[in-house]
C-alpha cells in the first residue's frame, strides 16, 4: 500500500466513523475503488480505528474530563453511574470482539464482501429511517437498560457495512432518549473496546502489518485524525437537528450501488 492510498483510507475514516453510514463498510468500497489489498484488513482498520478514538477524545474532553473528575468523590454520583452506563453498554462488543474476531477477519477478505457490505448498509438506512420518524419521549438521561440494549446494537454493528454509531443512535433515539445525550454516549462508549483492540494488534503484531509500511500505516493514522476532528463535531450538531434521513437516503443508494457491482 503506498502513502497516499494509505492517507485516502484515512480520512474515509476519520469521516465515515462519526457520520451514520459506516466506516468499516465505506473502508472496503476504497479499498476497492483503489484496488488494495491486505491480508490483514481487520488490523490495519483497526489502526485507523485508533486515530478517530484520539480524535473522539479531543473533540470531547470536556464531556470526558468531567466525568473524570466525579470519580474522585466518596459518594455515589452521576458522573459515577455514567461511567457504570458506559462499561455495561461495552460488554456485548468485547463478547463479539473475543469470539469473533477470525470470523469478522475472514469476511472482510472475502469474495463477496460488497454485498455484505451492500445489504447492512440497506439495514443502516431502515434504522436511520425508522429513528427520524419515530416520536417517543426524549428522554434526558440514559438508563442502564437502554446502556445495554444500545450496546447490543453496538456488537451487532460489527458487521462490516452496518454502521455502528448509526445503529446506537438510531437505537438510543428509538428508545426515547435525547437527541444530544445519545450521540455522546455513543461517541464515548466506543472508546476503550478501540483502544484495547488496537493494543492487542499492537502486541500481536507491531505497527508494520503485513503489506503496510509503517510510513504509510502513520500518515493514514495522522489523516483519520485530523478529519476525525472535524467530522465527530459536524455529526454531533446534525444528531441536534435530526437531520438523520439524508444519511438513510445515502445509505439505501450507496448499498444498492454496492450490491450491484458484485453482479456487475
Amino acid at each position: 500500500m503506498e502513502v497516499l492510498e494509505s492517507i485516502i483510507l484515512g480520512a474515509v475514516q476519520g469521516l465515515t466513523e462519526f457520520l451514520p453510514v459506516s466506516s468499516s463498510g465505506h473502508l472496503q468500497l476504497a479499498k476497492e475503488l483503489l484496488g488494495v489489498e491486505l491480508e490483514e484488513n481487520l488490523a490495519f482498520d483497526v489502526t485507523l480505528h485508533a486515530a478517530t478514538v484520539l480524535s473522539t477524545i479531543v473533540v470531547l474532553w470536556g464531556e470526558i474530563w468531567a466525568i473524570l473528575k466525579g470519580l474522585f468523590t466518596r459518594s455515589m454520583n452521576d458522573e459515577k453511574r455514567y461511567i457504570i452506563k458506559l462499561i455495561i453498554s461495552m460488554i456485548p462488543i468485547g463478547i463479539v470482539g473475543f469470539a469473533l474476531k477470525d470470523y469478522i477477519d475472514a469476511m472482510l477478505g472475502s469474495s463477496y464482501i460488497m454485498v455484505i457490505v451492500g445489504a447492512m448498509l440497506l439495514c443502516t438506512a431502515v434504522l436511520l429511517s425508522f429513528a427520524y420518524y419515530a416520536r417517543p419521549r426524549q428522554k434526558s438521561t440514559i438508563s442502564y437498560r437502554d446502556s445495554f440494549i444500545i450496546g447490543l446494537s453496538q456488537a451487532v454493528a460489527a458487521m462490516p457495512g452496518l454502521s455502528r454509531s448509526g445503529t446506537t443512535i438510531a437505537t438510543g433515539l428509538l428508545l426515547g432518549n435525547e437527541k444530544s445525550a445519545v450521540a455522546t454516549f455513543s461517541f464515548l462508549m466506543v472508546l476503550a473496546p478501540i483502544l484495547g483492540e488496537t493494543l492487542l494488534t499492537v502486541v500481536d503484531g507491531g505497527l508494520s502489518l503485513s503489506g503496510v509500511s509503517s510510513g504509510a500505516l502513520i500518515a493514514g493514522f495522522i489523516s483519520a485524525f485530523v478529519v476525525g476532528c472535524l467530522a465527530c463535531r459536524y455529526m454531533i450538531n446534525i444528531v441536534k437537528r435530526g437531520k438523520l434521513i439524508w444519511f438513510a437516503i445515502y445509505c439505501a443508494v450507496v448499498g444498492i450501488v454496492a450490491i450491484g457491482s458484485y453482479f456487475i
